[in-house]
């Protein structure tokens, strides 16, 4: 843990012991929710009605706070299962990395540090940290509107719906939200069953739900 890090806890406790920060009573890699199986879905004959429940299936993962933390339309991370404010105040800046005088790296290293800071058990970490792009922000918006972004290349990084099957599936960064640390609620099921649900969802044609 860096050295600013360090100076940083004693705050961050302090803002946690007041309320702003409550970690979920959950083990790294230990979930109470699942995920159905693709195999699940073949009873929907109709393959339009399969595939938008597959998505969403995917978007217990999708809409997920794991997920939305770092996925906010107003360019301001979140925090924790109710999407509190991020302490300290933080903005992704032009890089999405955090602001020139306080990058993300400031207190999130390459990955999961403990912490004996009282309210903190860990600091989330991974080699590359950060808010996903402006044009994949899609905390406060409806699954619907989500899948229509996410199948959108101009609104989802430039991703094509082939090459969002192994990013959903294996990127390192998106799999943090199985692997959130102590103290955190990761997301449902695995990044392989979700990652499954993506593909099968791009497989039978990427429709949405309706809504």
């Amino acid at each position: 843990m860096s050295a600013a890090a360090t100076r940083l806890l004693p705050v961050l406790a302090a803002f946690a012991l007041g309320g702003t920060i409550a970690p979920s009573p959950a083990a790294d890699g230990v979930s109470g929710d699942t995920l159905r199986s693709v195999e699940s879905f073949a009873s929907i004959r109709d393959p339009a009605k399969r595939s938008a429940a597959l998505f969403v299936e995917a978007g217990k993962v999708i809409q997920h706070p794991r997920c939305l933390n770092c996925h906010p339309a107003t360019r301001v991370p979140t925090q924790g299962d109710h999407l509190r404010p991020h302490v300290p105040p933080m903005v992704g800046g032009v890089s999405d990395h955090g602001a020139a005088g306080l990058p993300c790296a400031t207190c999130h290293g390459a990955e999961n540090q403990p912490t004996s800071s009282p309210g903190i058990k860990t600091i989330p970490g991974n080699p590359h940290w950060g808010l996903a792009p402006a044009e994949m922000a899609w905390q406060g918006r409806t699954l619907t509107q989500i899948c229509a972004q996410v199948k959108d290349p101009r609104r989802n990084g430039g991703f094509t719906l082939q090459k969002l099957i192994p990013h959903m599936g294996e990127d390192h960064l998106v799999g943090w939200a199985w692997h959130p640390g102590e103290g955190r609620r990761p997301a449902p099921g695995t990044q392989a069953q979700f990652g499954a649900l993506i593909k099968a969802w791009v497989e039978s044609g990427a429709h949405c739900p309706a809504g």
